[in-house]
């Protein structure tokens, strides 16, 4: 066996017909990180002139040192062991060759999966053994890290798509399908948009996103070639949010005007104690309309055409929908049309027979943390599943260049500090 740089027919037709894949591990990809400062090349292990392995390759260059990624790992079967260590001794050979010293992998390798309680759901049985395989090999496990310490997250919520439309909806968490009905009245409407309307995602991104504006076009034009990539964006009709806010106050003012007759029809009466405490909370919730009413009076005459309140990128692969990028416009949380996007695309994708749908990256489900515990509850209350990988790790292609590397960091530093 030997490894072959492979063209981008070659590995298409591969990656589309592996056993499972990653829209990190496809061409495109690799052409948009060829913007990003990464070289991307296309390798495989051959056998003759069948490719029994293959994997995008990144390699990024550090000041004078090369270390390469494998976004979502080698594309190989990682149950054949003799195949796994063919592929690892001919790929350090050939990344040594091109100075690269060491190569990061983090396979789809599933540890755990865990249902939208946060319990143990279903455990590889088989984890243990190829995990410290790869060890045994020359591979390093850099952790099971609890939060985004790793190159792509260790742990996604997925969603099943194999389900009637009535059945997904019923699954979604109470609360949030009052949200997404709410949504929909106020006049929220999902839009799908195209490559001039990026501005609008990367707006809401970019202070804490680290990718630039270029990035989100060239994954535009480079999934959209085959037809890979869809985006949409959430926006709400001013006329009609306030339309539907005269609507609630009229009705809520009939109702504090019945309650008020019956307080005093029943003045003295014991009865009435419960009466005026309904009039107090009906006339409560009038107020919150009124202020609600004034409040979309207003914005319907500083935004006449509407306002853009949450945005998706959505990548489709071999029967996943995957959210690669989403944001939303805080000023206007209070709106809930991520809830509404969200459910809407849940939707789409299950009415064309996609089977899984990605919510993205999150952190451990079962660890406690403020920042990331509202983002993990917004995905897992889809009833998606979390689902646990392997995480990161690190293969040494040259001793010689890493010991340089490692011994080097003082010199690094300063450099990066000019």
């Amino acid at each position: 066996m030997y490894i072959k740089e492979l063209t981008i027919e070659e590995f298409n037709k591969f990656t589309d017909n592996f056993m499972y894949s990653s829209i990190y591990q496809t061409s495109e990809y690799g052409s948009v990180m060829n913007t990003q400062n990464y070289q991307s090349i296309f390798v495989g292990l051959m056998d003759d002139d069948n490719i029994k392995a293959a994997s995008l390759i990144l390699i990024e260059s550090i000041n004078m040192f090369k270390y390469a990624y494998a976004p979502k790992g080698i594309l190989i079967d990682y149950d054949d062991h003799s195949l796994v260590l063919e592929f690892t001794k001919l790929i350090k050979t050939y990344l040594s060759k091109q100075k690269v010293f060491a190569l990061k992998i983090n396979p789809m390798i599933i540890r755990n999966t865990y249902d939208y309680n946060k319990k143990l759901n279903i455990v590889n049985v088989k984890f243990d053994d190829t995990l410290n395989y790869l060890k045994s090999i020359g591979y390093y496990h850099l952790g099971f890290n609890n939060l985004f310490e790793s190159f792509k997250p260790r742990f996604e919520a997925i969603l099943d798509l194999n389900k009637p439309i009535f059945t997904l909806f019923s699954d979604v968490n109470k609360n949030f399908k009052n949200k997404i009905k709410s949504a929909d009245k106020n006049g929220i409407r999902i839009i799908k948009g195209g490559i001039n309307e990026l501005d609008y995602l990367y707006e809401e991104v970019k202070n804490k996103y680290p990718r630039d504006k270029e990035y989100f076009i060239n994954i535009y034009n480079n999934f959209s070639k085959r037809d890979m990539i869809d985006y949409y964006y959430a926006k709400l009709d001013t006329n009609v949010y306030l339309r539907n806010v005269q609507k609630k106050f009229q009705k809520q003012s009939e109702i504090c005007a019945k309650i008020n007759n019956k307080v005093f029809k029943n003045v003295g009466k014991k009865s009435n104690n419960k009466i005026i405490s309904n009039k107090i909370t009906a006339e409560n919730k009038l107020n919150e309309l009124k202020n609600e009413l004034i409040y979309a009076t207003n914005l319907l005459k500083n935004k006449p055409n509407g306002v853009i309140l949450s945005t998706m990128l959505i990548t489709k692969y071999r029967g996943q929908a995957y959210i690669l990028m989403d944001g939303y416009n805080t000023e206007f949380k209070r709106f809930s049309a991520k809830h509404l996007m969200t459910w809407k695309l849940i939707e789409k994708y299950s009415k064309e027979k996609y089977k899984l749908f990605n919510l993205g990256g999150m952190t451990n489900p079962n660890v406690d943390n403020d920042k990331y515990n509202g983002l993990n509850e917004f995905k897992l209350r889809f009833n998606a599943k979390s689902v646990e990988y392997i995480g990161d790790l690190e293969l040494i292609t040259n001793n010689t260049i890493y010991n340089l590397y490692r011994n080097s960091k003082p010199i690094r530093y300063i450099l990066k500090k000019r």
